[in-house]
């Protein structure tokens, strides 16, 4: 069984519409678990009236991304789960999406990781399938859709690291290596570290492009502290646990995973980025 765990914080609009477009999968051979931990806005009573077969876990406000996700995941290796679905909130399914993660676990090699293409919600378009790291850049090579679509072997990308806003972990990552790092990576960057930990322990990792999520950039913390533009909204971009050039969690990460070779320029360069990259 797959369990589609969606960690919540208010924006019922969101997690209305990510609901309804779970609700009209092709493939119903999953099961729903919201974590809300800490809406203030009625989520989960709206939850229990308007989507009865779906389960929600109550957390509270300090959880954030990493904690809610992982309270989930325990939930549902509790329950035997198979596969485990991250799914943010701020995210809509296409009709046939579980039954492309399905064609897709199918086509994998055993144990994979897969990571899903996102789309523009208006347009369908994809506007991201995956990335490949450079770490002595400190940089990624994302995949142009529109050239690697017919380039995919059985519509599979292999990455280096991936988001969790639409990642399909098989329980066997859990079991080799633990949950996310809730403990040092509570928000941001937790989807990459794990992912890279995972592929360090042998999973392969793949963007399946035909398993496809509309997504709104203009939702993301991040961004939205980046579109401030001021001394403020600057401090909380390099050191708020929603900023997304947060420098503490940069050189964590960094040091965990960058190869000894290009620690010297990874450094450099993602510290001069993160400080000049708020205001371009």
């Amino acid at each position: 069984m797959l369990f589609i765990i969606v960690p919540v914080f208010n924006r019922w609009h969101f997690t209305q519409a990510v609901l309804n477009s779970l609700m009209l999968q092709s493939n119903k051979l999953f099961k729903i678990v919201v974590v809300d931990h800490g809406s203030t806005d009625g989520t989960s009573d709206h939850i229990a009236s308007q989507f009865p077969d779906v389960i929600v876990l109550r957390g509270d406000s300090s959880m954030w991304w990493t904690a809610a996700v992982n309270a989930g995941i325990r939930y549902a290796l509790g329950e035997n789960a198979l596969h485990i679905l991250t799914l943010n909130n701020d995210t809509v399914a296409e009709p046939d999406y579980i039954a492309q993660l399905y064609k897709a676990i199918d086509s994998a090699p055993a144990n994979s990781l897969i990571g899903s293409a996102s789309i523009d919600v208006n347009t369908k378009e994809i506007t991201y399938s995956g990335e490949n790291l450079n770490w002595f850049l400190e940089s990624s090579t994302k995949h142009n859709s529109h050239v690697n679509n017919g380039q995919a072997e059985n519509g599979l990308l292999p990455v280096t690291h991936f988001p969790g806003r639409g990642l399909l972990i098989p329980v066997q990552v859990f079991d080799q290596i633990g949950l996310f790092d809730e403990k040092y990576f509570p928000h941001y960057m937790a989807d990459y570290e794990f992912t890279l930990r995972a592929v360090k322990n042998g999973f392969p990792l793949f963007c399946a492009i035909g398993a496809r999520i509309g997504t709104y950039p203009e939702a993301s913390g991040a961004n939205q502290i980046k579109a401030m533009k001021t001394v403020k909204g600057y401090k909380q971009h390099l050191f708020g646990i929603k900023g997304g050039g947060n420098l503490p969690l940069f050189y964590r990460y960094a040091f965990r995973h960058c190869p000894v070779y290009a620690l010297p320029t990874h450094l450099f360069l993602g510290t001069f980025r993160r400080l000049i990259g708020y205001w371009v």
